[in-house]
């Protein structure tokens, strides 16, 4: 089920995510689900981690709070 806004989203994903890595993690997901809903195979599971990978490839953990990769290197 793709998410229309970012209150949508898991709550496990809101409560780690600030904001714009939120939308990442929306349009990775809805992306995924729509390219597999149209193939007629959607594991969810899988889509799910399609968008955190996404969301790992623009943030990074840091002491427990996902910030921007650039902003980790300054850190």
């Amino acid at each position: 089920m793709p998410y229309d806004r970012n209150e949508d989203l898991p709550l496990s994903v809101r409560r780690a995510l600030p904001p714009h890595a939120q939308d990442i993690y929306r349009a990775a997901f809805n992306n995924a689900w729509q390219q597999r809903a149209a193939s007629g195979t959607v594991d969810e599971a899988a889509v799910h981690r399609i968008a955190w990978g996404a969301v790992k490839r623009r943030y990074t953990k840091v002491g427990g709070v996902w910030v921007p990769r650039w902003e980790s290197a300054e850190r």
